[in-house]
């Protein structure tokens, strides 16, 4: 995990705090402070460096501040070398939140510093922490400092241990449409495999125009994260119209890749599949339903806001390096338009061959 080049400089820490690499044999241990840590979220576990390297080959510095023997703060950053977007060290490549959790303001500062001097070494264009809140002790830097690029919301609800005062806090229309589906018969199951699962989800994310993550990295979530990571599959009849993966994390349910047939709007899939993780989850005990995050002025952002979910934005914060500005790697920007189209005009098979070696690329 690259400890030599990230050797706790004196400078950067404070006399009862040292910043330390995360050590393959010490996942457990950080995990424990995760686990129990408020501003943590599923995307700080450990098992994240895993995916990281062995998924996306991308160097991981999962970077830990320990005080008085104990871990006091984490940080897990990925370096992401991308030939289309350049050079970055983001807390988390490929996942919704990140950024530092837990510590005060000297713990933080540690972390931050350490980060900054890596980025340095590193030599990359720029910092990304995904932070899912501004917290009290958030990164500050009088002579550079954070940047902020409002492009994301997401959306966090309370779920009720009542499965019908949920089904009745989804908004009328949408509401009608998961009993039509109810009602027409549709029923879901939780799968084994992926064997339903991918063709659903890759041919969802071809229609979108965007590049499909390779079935490996699906079947690595769920070697990597156990029971925490399931899928569910929306069934009519003997048919598979959606499907969806799901994080467990505390409390917290979260639907993170999903896909639907062409079928799915119609028949009200799409919507039935998120109830049933709604409702799963409530019977097993889960309190909060995370929708994920949107890019503001989407579909999908409208989507959920239409399921009664308030938007949050989420204040990513952004440290220049080398780069003299942040890259807007957004879908709405114009200068992809061109990508976008032409991806959804090729082929599945060879979109799916093609998509892993762009995506990794992404983040």
């Amino acid at each position: 995990m690259h400890e030599a080049s990230l050797a706790p400089d004196p400078a950067q820490s404070s006399a009862a705090i040292a910043v330390r690499s995360l050590q393959g044999h010490e996942h457990a241990r950080w995990d424990a402070f995760v686990d129990t840590c408020p501003e943590a979220t599923f995307f700080h576990r450990a098992g994240w460096q895993t995916i990281m390297e062995q998924g996306f080959q991308h160097d991981s510095y999962f970077l830990y501040a320990e005080q008085d023997g104990r871990i006091a703060g984490v940080l897990p950053l990925a370096h992401l070398r991308s030939r289309l977007f350049g050079s970055s060290l983001v807390s988390l490549p490929f996942c919704v939140y990140g950024g530092v959790a837990g510590g005060g303001a000297g713990v933080r500062q540690a972390l931050d510093s350490a980060a900054l001097a890596l980025a340095r070494r590193l030599g990359v264009g720029h910092v990304e922490y995904r932070w899912r809140e501004m917290h009290e002790n958030a990164p500050e830097n009088a002579d550079a400092p954070w940047l902020h690029q409002p492009l994301y919301a997401t959306f966090r609800r309370p779920l009720s241990p009542d499965a019908e005062q949920n089904l009745l806090a989804i908004p009328r229309k949408q509401r009608a449409v998961v009993r039509k589906a109810i009602a027409a018969g549709l029923h879901s199951a939780v799968d084994h495999d992926l064997e339903r699962f991918y063709p659903l989800y890759a041919a969802s994310v071809h229609r979108l125009g965007t590049p499909v993550f390779a079935r490996r990295h699906f079947a690595l979530l769920r070697t990597v994260f156990g029971s925490d990571c399931e899928i569910l599959t929306v069934y009519h009849g003997q048919q598979a119209q959606a499907s969806a993966l799901l994080f467990y994390f505390r409390d917290e349910v979260l639907p993170y890749y999903g896909g639907g047939s062409v079928l799915a709007r119609s028949t009200g899939a799409n919507d039935f599949m998120y109830w049933e993780a709604m409702r799963r989850a409530c019977a097993r005990g889960y309190r909060l339903f995370d929708f994920g995050r949107s890019k503001l002025g989407t579909g999908a952002y409208d989507f959920k806001k239409n399921w009664g979910f308030t938007p949050q934005p989420l204040p990513y914060a952004y440290q220049l390096v080398r780069a003299k500005a942040l890259p807007f790697v957004n879908p709405l920007n114009p200068k992809y338009a061109l990508f976008i189209r032409a991806w959804r005009r090729l082929p599945l098979p060879l979109a799916n061959l093609l998509g892993p070696h762009i995506v990794r690329q992404l983040g």
